[in-house]
């Protein structure tokens, strides 16, 4: 689990395996409120699906009322991981935010050692292609809301994850805080809270993180939060199906 304390200085820590005795949901959709401050920003909603020994997450995430007409969001996500090793094939992303329309997608050759960014501006017209050395096993942005949920979360203890943020690899450090008691609108469950804090890319850039995982064999992820200069945003779980 603590790896990365192995690693040599410079190098990114290896990505710990799922635990042994952990399975990744074979089916299941979580659809979370977001509240930005007090008010109703919008809904996400996050659905894996076990694809042989691939796990396929999807992410929906949409701007509801008011909010709308200061700052339109529609953004779709997917990514998809290796369910025993952990390691993230890719990730792709179509943004649509206010006048913004962007896609992306990332794919990583482990056997060449490389990421693969490709991204197209459809409001600008404008295509490009980059590629840069990638360790031989990372995750991504999507996919590393539920790795975690694979280790074992002990408060007062951390692990080190390598992300694949575009095209560099940062280490995201995930601090077991605390256990806590979270109450959102589909009922209360006992909770491990975990921080994932980075020196770089985009997970410093979203300013402070923390996701509320249940604190059973499950590690559902119920609450997510990031406290940004302009304000924080809560995402609370609303549903869950697996279907």
């Amino acid at each position: 689990m603590l790896a990365a304390a192995q690693a040599a200085p410079g190098t990114p820590p290896p990505l710990a395996p799922p635990d042994s005795g952990y399975s990744f949901p074979a089916r299941e959709t979580l659809t979370y409120a977001v509240d930005w401050r007090v008010f109703p920003a919008g809904t996400t909603t996050l659905h894996l699906e076990q694809q042989g020994n691939e796990e396929r997450v999807t992410a929906t995430a949409d701007s509801i009322g008011a909010i709308n007409l200061i700052y339109r969001v529609s953004d779709r996500y997917e990514s998809s991981f290796n369910r025993t090793s952990g390691c993230s094939a890719g990730f792709s992303k179509q943004i649509q935010e206010g006048r913004r329309q962007v896609d992306t997608d990332l794919k990583f050759d482990y056997a060449q050692g490389k990421a693969l960014l490709n991204e197209k501006n459809l409001v600008k017209g404008t295509s490009k292609h980059q590629e840069a050395p990638v360790g031989p096993c990372v995750t991504d942005l999507l996919s590393a809301i539920f790795y975690p949920a694979s280790q074992t979360l002990t408060p007062g203890q951390s692990f080190q994850v390598p992300l694949g943020d575009s095209l560099h690899t940062v280490v995201v450090t995930m601090k077991v805080e605390a256990r806590e008691t979270v109450r959102t609108p589909l009922g209360s469950y006992q909770t491990v809270r975990v921080q994932p804090t980075a020196a770089a890319g985009v997970v410093k850039a979203r300013g402070n993180i923390w996701i509320w995982y249940t604190d059973d064999a499950r590690h559902i992820p119920v609450q997510m939060r990031a406290r940004l200069f302009w304000g924080t945003i809560t995402f609370q779980l609303t549903s869950l199906a697996q279907k």
